[in-house]
């Protein structure tokens, strides 16, 4: 029996890389790519690797018929975009994964903060962290897919956070990204003469991902924690390497840190708890999240690295792992794929 999908925001990168996910997927039938740009082309124009696999042409969307035919919808918009139309689809019976920011906070005060007013305040979704909420994801109607260096962050420090193991107002993180997080709209910042031989750290004490970190480690723990997050742009086109600074309540062995996270994460189809700390080419093209740690031998200092695909993990493989969770069938369908090394 197959799911029948749609994507909203076929031309981007995230929706790219749904279309390439979701061919290899046994229990799903495409049945529409739609987007504001590029309508009446195929999407095989647009994502040239998909010629002869995925050339369905983009449509402009009419989302009470979407609502009406998919049972699952991927919106893969800009921020700011989905909320216009989530209530129709909800309305016409479809199930939805948000790929945007729109639904991810509790609080519509917090997302109107740091992205704009909201005009669908008062729909809520399951935020799509599968390891944190798997029992919610598999009911609801609306996933709110986690950002990209949330992801990251919020697995790499979920272990020590959730034992109140570490100084929760002291979190420090530094997060390397490539230049397709920034989606498929050319920037100064991503254009290759520029990005090409350098490291720019951006957005420094105020990116917007912080709130995301804040709402689900704080859920976590019980308590407020207070992440500290600076992200830089590398010139690489796809990954994160996520290092987290932590420190102590009193000092552990490393063998005794890497035991709590082997417990914590057991089962986990898509973690994987490395001795060594990871690189960004172990996990690129897969929806793997590889963490490593290594304490301080003399003080109370951890330094915890995750490293994802920021396109596969950190967006559309974790979007299709939610799918997978909300329609019942086993959960690393479509997804078991190994990463790109060298």
């Amino acid at each position: 029996m197959t799911t029948d999908v749609a994507v909203v925001g076929a031309a981007g990168y995230t929706g790219a890389e749904l279309f390439r996910l979701l061919v290899n997927h046994s229990r799903v039938n495409i049945i529409g790519a739609y987007g504001m740009k590029n309508v009446g082309k195929p999407v095989s124009e647009i994502h040239p690797h998909l010629r002869g696999i995925v050339d369905m042409i983009i449509e402009e969307p009419d989302y009470r018929k979407i609502g009406r035919e998919a049972e699952v919808v991927f919106i893969a918009t800009p921020h700011g975009v989905a909320m216009k139309f989530v209530p129709e689809l909800l309305s016409g019976g479809a199930r939805v994964v948000d790929l945007s920011a729109d639904y991810r906070f509790d609080d519509v005060k917090v997302y109107e903060k740091y992205y704009v007013k909201h005009e669908s305040p008062n729909v809520k979704g399951v935020y799509g962290l599968p390891e944190l909420y798997r029992a919610q994801i598999e009911h609801a109607s609306l996933v709110a897919n986690p950002g990209c260096f949330p992801t990251a962050a919020i697995l790499s420090l979920a272990p020590l956070v959730k034992k109140k193991l570490i100084d929760l107002d002291h979190i420090i993180v530094d997060a390397k990204t490539g230049t397709s997080g920034a989606g498929a709209t050319l920037t100064e910042s991503t254009h290759h003469p520029i990005a090409g031989a350098n490291v720019v750290a951006y957005a420094a004490t105020t990116h917007r991902h912080v709130p995301e970190m804040n709402q689900e480690l704080s859920k976590l723990a019980g308590e407020n924690v207070g992440v500290h997050f600076t992200p830089h742009l590398l010139p690489m086109i796809r990954g994160i390497l996520s290092t987290a600074h932590v420190f102590l309540k009193k000092q552990m062995e490393k063998s005794a840190l890497l035991e709590i996270y082997r417990e914590f994460y057991a089962g986990e189809p898509f973690v994987r708890v490395r001795e060594e700390l990871p690189q960004i080419n172990y996990v690129v093209g897969s929806n793997y999240c590889d963490i490593g740690l290594e304490p301080e031998a003399q003080g109370k200092r951890v330094v915890v690295v995750a490293a994802i695909d920021n396109l596969v993990k950190g967006a559309s493989g974790q979007a299709v792992q939610n799918m997978n969770i909300m329609i019942g069938c086993e959960e690393t369908e479509g997804l078991r794929g190994p990463a790109l090394r060298p």
